[in-house]
């Protein structure tokens, strides 16, 4: 899903947080099962490798069920470090290849 959001992204990433949360989300493990997985993959052409939040998602362009929709809805979304496009990183991408859209 594309948004448009007034937070800084520490704010945001705070706001995901706790929505996951209030839907049953408990974050105990790495890569546990969850209720509900809310990620920010980019925040306009923010780069942050701060140890809270890293901008871009490290691994987002590597997920074709992140760059599959996001090709799809923005096209011509550049990833702010890789400078390929949505759809170059989908047609790349080598993690969830039976995500692929219709």
């Amino acid at each position: 899903m594309l948004v448009e959001a007034r937070l800084e992204p520490r704010a945001l990433i705070r706001t995901l947080f706790t929505l996951e949360n209030q839907f049953g989300r408990e974050r105990s493990v790495r890569n546990a099962p969850r209720t509900l997985d809310l990620d920010l993959i980019a925040h306009g052409r923010i780069v942050s490798d701060d140890p809270e939040l890293t901008l871009p998602h490290p691994r987002a362009h590597e997920r074709l069920f992140v760059m599959g929709p996001l090709a799809q809805i923005a096209p011509d979304w550049r990833h702010p470090v890789l400078g390929a496009s949505a759809g170059e990183l989908a047609a790349r991408a080598s993690v969830g290849r039976d995500a692929r859209p219709a």
